[in-house]
């Protein structure tokens, strides 16, 4: 029985840790990659210090929904300390009128009915203020209107305007860490935008 050559087994060593590398950056780049919660913008749906998966694979050929929840590149005067990505849900997508009216979110003349909005002290939905003085944006082709659930605790569109998708790296749908909170990420419904059948 022959012994196989020291240099061939390093070799095939360099081989496999070399396919693994590219397996990995595959995936990372095109597919799905990791992104740990800092912010406190997205509470309680997602907490600092959680783990979700982002989803680059699919929004290439399937575009972002009202309720998505996504993360992005912020404005070039927006970017936090070491580059670190936003994480905001996704509110009105191209040809939407969003307007901000008495603590309520209306999105094309109907209120959006969003449970998932941080609670106030009486247990209600926060209300959601406009935070420079406008109140309603129409959202251009090629764009989102982002918020956070925590409204009272989010830089997102209210500042900065719709967010072109291309600074969307991708949609958050898997929460895995810590594991007893591993899920699904639900987008919801919203019935009330539906129009009725004539």
């Amino acid at each position: 029985m022959t012994r196989r050559p020291a240099l061939g087994c390093l070799l095939e060593i360099v081989e496999t840790l070399v396919l693994t590398l590219i397996i990995f950056w595959v995936i990372q780049s095109f597919v799905a990659q990791p992104y740990r919660v800092q912010q406190q913008s997205m509470e309680h749906t997602l907490e600092p210090d959680q783990y979700v998966l982002v989803d680059k694979l699919t929004p290439r050929f399937d575009t972002y929904k009202r309720g998505d929840i996504v993360v992005f590149n912020p404005p070039e005067n927006w970017v936090q300390q070491q580059g670190q990505p936003y994480i905001k849900r996704v509110i009105g997508v191209a040809g939407d009128t969003v307007e901000l009216k008495d603590g309520s979110v209306y999105l094309n003349g109907t209120k959006l009915i969003e449970p998932y909005v941080y609670p106030d002290e009486d247990g209600k939905p926060q209300p959601t203020e406009d935070l420079i003085g406008a109140s309603k944006w129409v959202v251009p082709q090629g764009e989102l209107f982002l918020m956070g659930d925590h409204r009272a605790n989010s830089a997102d569109s209210r500042e900065f305007g719709p967010v072109d998708v291309n600074a969307v790296i991708g949609r958050a749908w898997l929460r895995y860490w810590p594991i007893d909170t591993f899920s699904i990420i639900q987008t919801p419904r919203h019935t009330e935008l539906a129009t009725p059948a004539p």
